[in-house]
């Protein structure tokens, strides 16, 4: 299968504060499936490092209140474009992240509360009928 997977997991440092995280189970996800890194926030126009956001009703935004909803919205389209493009079978993204978050992600307070919701790339790819997992459940493509 070939896969669409946030570079992160890969132990890319594109995160908001410059680091990685780098999944364990990574490597072996490799070894049977081909993987399409990519990290939405960059392919939006963020910087890496950039100011932590979460989704905060439909919009995106900083702790500072800046809006980067169109940042966000524009790097989901652009990680839509790689999945079709490239052929890939489901996605492989970053949880709790407010691009990546498949299921959960904090809800926009920076308390660390989470809430149930998609992320803005998880929830696009999910529109579009794109099989989409968690970094917790890379062991479910393993088998």
């Amino acid at each position: 299968m070939r896969l669409l997977i946030s570079a992160c997991l890969l132990g890319c440092r594109c995160r908001y504060d410059g680091a990685s995280k780098a999944q364990p189970l990574a490597a072996a996800l490799a070894k049977q499936h081909e993987l399409v890194p990519v990290c939405p926030e960059q392919l939006g126009g963020l910087a890496t490092p950039r100011p932590p956001a979460e989704r905060r009703g439909d919009r995106v935004v900083t702790e500072a209140g800046a809006d980067v909803t169109a940042q966000y919205r524009r790097g989901a389209e652009e990680a839509l474009v790689l999945y079709q493009m490239l052929g890939c079978d489901a996605a492989v993204l970053k949880e709790r992240s407010p691009s990546c978050g498949h299921g959960q992600i904090y809800d926009g307070t920076f308390t660390g509360t989470l809430t149930r919701r998609d992320g803005v790339t998880s929830e696009l790819l999910a529109q579009h009928r794109v099989p989409v997992y968690g970094e917790s459940q890379i062991l479910e493509l393993l088998k």
